[in-house]
């Protein structure tokens, strides 16, 4: 049995620090939401280091007839008018009752929507057990909307790698490389000719779903770190259209040192990924030696991997046009040595 080829090893990203969010406490949604949930503590105060794990959240429809076998903690509770309106048509002991039961329930926080009076029955249940009650101005889907994405940016898991981010003709570019290899200098470049910064030295990596959304840690945000130079502010260098908080990562660039006698792909067909919170990302091997313009090959590697992405690949395109062009040559050579042949006859 011949042996199987050698795979091609993924590299993986040299983690600085890794974190992954241990829920958000409710004092966090209260204080660091306040200009966007608008929430406002009702009653049972002494829980809001309860904590909500999940980003979408839960109607108590059901429960509210005193089936709470599929209430889950970790997720916020939100009652409607629906419910409300439920609620009200019930007598205040069996409303009592049933909130009584709710509240016994692991439960992170409920919150009335549209700014609706909350019965004086969930008020002291929610008190008794501990679990804050919350009201907010907003309409449910409004809140909905706005709370899944404030959980959401939250609790992705996230990771710090030492590297460069780019925003190079819309696409997010991370640089990554050996330490004094040239990343600031050639992103430097980059942003002399148009583009956009986004960190530099180290980049804050967070997995958002399916995608991967890179910014600067709020200390280096606008600023770079160049040999001789010190510390430079981007933005007061270059102007604000020269730096971008945030961008989708869309393709790895790792610069490696020339070495003599390596083979390097010289065609282009070799599709290598980088391997990063579990996403795969195109990965663009690029050698590093004197006389080699870095930033101006990023940038063609930029464009090429956006007509990729559009459904133009220019090296298996031309290698097409070789196949054709072999394959076809000795069937001509072929018709031209027997069409004399047939002539004679």
């Amino acid at each position: 049995m011949a042996p199987r080829p050698k795979r091609k090893k993924v590299p993986r990203p040299v983690e600085v620090a890794t974190a992954q969010g241990p829920g958000i406490a409710i004092a966090e949604l209260v204080e660091e939401g306040a200009a966007s949930l608008q929430l406002e503590v009702v009653a049972g105060k002494v829980g809001l280091d309860r904590r909500v794990y999940v980003a979408r959240v839960q109607r108590p429809g059901l429960a509210l007839t005193g089936y709470t076998d599929y209430i889950a903690y970790g997720r916020v509770q939100i009652v409607g008018s629906s419910e409300i309106g439920y609620l009200r048509k019930l007598t205040p002991r069996r409303r009592s009752a049933i909130l009584a039961k709710l509240c016994r329930c692991r439960i992170s926080c409920f919150v009335l929507t549209k700014g609706l009076a909350p019965p004086r029955e969930l008020i002291a249940a929610a008190g008794a057990a501990g679990v804050p009650l919350l009201t907010t101005p907003l309409e449910s889907t409004t809140f909905i909307r706005l709370l899944s994405t404030f959980v959401e940016e939250h609790l992705a898991t996230r990771l710090h790698l030492h590297s460069v981010l780019l925003d190079v003709f819309g696409l997010g570019t991370l640089i990554l490389g050996d330490s004094g290899i040239g990343k600031s200098e050639c992103a430097l470049e980059l942003i002399d000719r148009g583009h956009r910064l986004v960190a530099d030295d180290v980049v804050e990596i967070k997995k958002m779903g399916d995608r991967l959304v890179g910014a600067s840690p709020d200390l280096t945000r606008y600023h770079m770190e160049l040999r001789g130079l010190g510390v430079l502010n981007i933005r007061d260098l270059y102007g604000v259209s020269s730096i971008s908080l945030s961008k989708r990562v869309g393709m790895v660039i790792q610069l490696e040192h020339w070495e003599e006698g390596k083979e390097y792909d010289r065609l282009g067909l070799h599709d290598e990924t980088y391997l990063i919170l579990g996403i795969e990302l195109p990965l663009v091997r690029m050698p590093v030696a004197p006389g080699r313009n870095l930033a101006l090959l990023i940038e063609v590697a930029a464009r090429n991997r956006l007509l990729r992405e559009g459904g133009y690949d220019a090296a298996r395109r031309f290698v097409e046009r070789v196949d054709a062009i072999v394959g076809s040559g000795p069937r001509a050579v072929t018709r031209k040595r027997r069409a004399p042949a047939r002539r004679r006859s």
